[in-house]
């Protein structure tokens, strides 16, 4: 028998960042190697991720994931046990094209397909002596600018904002820890601002650890996160970014947008962007309109020359990004591996990006666990970006660790990517 046959596999039900149940799934290999993976969730989803599946009981009002846990270990782990755990597509795929056989892996659950994706990759990568970013790539070098998301509205908030997240990217950093310090740092002067504007009760935190003042509209949080950097003594080394997340806060009828108390149209919203970027340094605006307009992301980017990324617009899946490859719409596709439900989709995904000049944002979600994996994968794709909260709490910090690791790991050979971050001529 060979030693990366998979032996046997085994899920369990655990809780996520929220408490809410999660699926982590355990390979083990005929020569004894381990992975293990846990499966994050989202709140702010879009309308064509694959089908993430619940009980649907009364435990944890529906969102138990028993039965998913049941469909890995009764019918998903004996399909596969035997398969060389190297032969990551074919694993994959046997889930994908003969398991499950449905559009949106809403048989099997994409929840359950990619906890067995993933655990099986680093079961794999244990039988080979390497750290899963260079299993997956022998080439991996760089370590990724993180977007630290420090005001936090929209569905990951109990505040007034409908802009989900504003963003300050350290580009100008030496290195992975010095981001880190700097973003550390901004955070602790914006917490103060916000208690001599707000009060102590303001400086509460939101899903992804940025806070939830009561703030409304764009500029004023703009302005706050302008004001943190510049008494933390950063303003020549941070460029900002916000995730919109259009979507919900877009009426489909109307055809409106609901921001702040006021209506716009999709040309208000275009407008309204390049004033933004006219006025600060924003670089990056993910979902910035609604997830299925591609034909206003196209207008949208031949209007503004900086980063606009796709997240409910592609949702990591093909079939969308080739439609908005094919109408110029975005330039960068946000990277969710449980969007997709496979490790290979995932990576596929990604390749086409790269061959039609789009970026790649690797992102947690903001229901996390403490699995470090995308850390691994942001590297082993040099994406560049990572996008994965703020410098607080476990399921965020513990992905700052690992890639403080793998930096320390590569050495010489490590290359932070915050210097050739160039979108809109803001090089360092």
């Amino acid at each position: 028998m060979r030693a990366t046959a998979i032996q046997s596999i085994h899920a369990r039900e655990i809780i996520d960042c929220r408490g809410y149940p999660t699926v982590e799934v355990d390979v083990w290999l005929e020569g004894g190697a381990f992975g293990r993976a846990s499966v994050p969730a989202g709140l702010s989803t879009g309308t064509h991720e694959a089908h993430e599946r619940r009980d649907g009981e009364k435990r944890y009002r529906g969102l138990g994931v028993r039965k998913v846990v049941d469909t890995v270990n009764k019918e998903i782990a004996p399909a596969l046990k035997g398969m060389d755990a190297v032969n990551q597509r074919a694993v994959d795929m046997l889930m994908v094209h003969e398991l499950d056989q449905t559009a949106d892996k809403s048989r099997l659950g994409a929840n359950a397909t990619l906890g067995v994706s993933l655990a099986t990759a680093r079961a794999a990568a244990a039988a080979c002596g390497l750290p899963l970013y260079r299993y997956l790539n022998a080439a991996a070098r760089v370590i990724p600018v993180p977007l630290f998301n420090l005001i936090n509205g929209g569905k990951h908030a109990s505040g007034q904002l409908e802009v989900q997240e504003f963003i300050i990217m350290p580009v100008g950093a030496e290195n992975l820890s010095e981001a880190l310090q700097i973003a550390t740092e901004v955070g602790w002067e914006l917490k103060d601002l916000i208690i001599q504007r707000y009060g102590k009760i303001a400086a509460n935190t939101g899903d992804e650890g940025g806070f939830v003042p009561p703030m409304s509209g764009v500029e004023e949080p703009l302005d706050a996160l302008v004001e943190a950097v510049k008494r933390a003594g950063y303003s020549d080394k941070v460029v900002y970014g916000m995730d919109v997340a259009a979507t919900h806060f877009y009426d489909p009828q109307e055809r409106v947008y609901t921001l702040a108390g006021k209506k716009h149209s999709r040309e208000d919203m275009i407008q309204l962007y390049k004033d933004l970027c006219n006025r600060y340094k924003l670089v990056s605006i993910e979902d910035a309109l609604y997830e299925d307009d591609f034909e206003g992301w196209a207008a949208l980017t031949k209007e503004l020359d900086i980063q606009l990324i796709g997240d409910d617009l592609f949702v990591t899946n093909p079939h969308r990004l080739h439609k908005g490859i094919a109408m110029g719409a975005a330039n960068c596709i946000l990277w969710k591996v449980n969007q997709i439900g496979t490790l290979t989709e995932a990576l596929d995904v990604a390749e086409i990006a790269y061959r039609h000049g789009y970026g790649v944002q690797v992102s947690e979600r903001s229901g996390e666990t403490e699995d470090a994996i995308i850390a691994d994968l942001v590297v082993a794709l040099n994406a560049g970006q990572i996008k994965t909260g703020a410098t607080v709490r476990g399921e965020r910090t513990s992905k700052y660790n690992q890639l403080l690791r793998i930096e320390e790991e590569l050495g010489a050979h490590a290359v932070y990517a915050g210097k050739q971050f160039c979108w809109k001529g803001y090089r360092v």
